[in-house]
């Protein structure tokens, strides 16, 4: 069985800069795996454990994204890539979906593919869904529990807000999971140790079975981000005294005039 786990390395700071056309300038920015995605990747180890399974991560993003496979490494994955190219850049959800449906093709027929729910500098939680369907294959996002699992197919619990959904679908297919699923387990250090030498593939626009560079990067993004900006911050502080129902007033009172209530 195969699986492949899609993650993305994202800012750890929220104060990143934009440049013309509405992308985050990444170069010199400190960076971390996605944190949805330590939440896939720990639910692609938990069936290797109990499957046999082989793990295959795969990111896309400009090289040095390269430290988010070398993570999952310490974590017991089996294998890495990268998908890399300045054709991919400026890439909106459908573009980055689709590269990366061309990766996976390049490199196998995965059995399932894990996705977190979403990343934390997009937050649009349409990758996953839009890569299935590149790939023709049936799909469960906000996935919160594995019922079961085994070489044939695989039974999910699914969050609709309003109801849990049961699911029950054979491979190949994708799921994107939410965070609680699993506790994601600590890089090892045993493991940094035994894969320090272990290689990172990279795969580039001339390793894809799609040669038309209109459906890459920022010519195939048939949207733009008009505007990325930080959010106002508020640093008024207030201190009160009194007694707990005066406070209790106050508090009320200042809710209400926020809007809160």
């Amino acid at each position: 069985m195969k699986i492949f786990v899609c993650v993305k390395q994202v800012p750890e700071s929220s104060n990143v800069a934009v440049d013309e056309n509405g992308v985050l300038i990444r170069d010199g920015v400190e960076s971390k795996m996605n944190p949805y995605d330590l939440y896939a990747l720990e639910t692609a180890l938990k069936l290797k454990e109990q499957l046999g399974a082989e793990v295959t991560v795969i990111t896309m993003g400009p090289p040095q994204a390269e430290s988010v496979i070398k993570e999952a490494y310490m974590m017991g994955v089996d294998h890495g890539y990268i998908l890399s190219d300045r054709k991919f850049a400026g890439a909106d959800v459908l573009a980055t979906s689709y590269t990366i449906s061309q990766g996976i093709k390049s490199i196998g027929e995965p059995d399932l593919i894990i996705c977190g729910k979403q990343t934390t500098d997009g937050d649009t939680a349409q990758v996953g869904p839009a890569i299935a369907e590149y790939l023709n294959m049936p799909h469960v996002a906000w996935v919160t529990k594995i019922i079961e699992a085994d070489n044939q197919g695989i039974i999910v619990e699914m969050d609709m807000a309003d109801t849990v959904e049961t699911v029950k679908m054979q491979y190949p297919c994708l799921i994107t999971v939410e965070k609680g699923i699993f506790q994601p387990r600590l890089p090892s250090y045993r493991k940094k140790l035994a894969t320090k030498d272990k290689p990172v593939i990279m795969k580039t626009f001339a390793d894809f079975f799609d040669q038309d560079p209109n459906r890459y990067g920022l010519s195939g993004s048939p949207t733009q981000v008009e505007r990325i900006f930080n959010p106002e911050s508020n640093g008024e502080k207030v201190i009160w005294e009194g007694t707990g129902e005066e406070l209790s007033n106050q508090m009320f009172t200042k809710l209400k005039e926020l809007k809160f209530i």
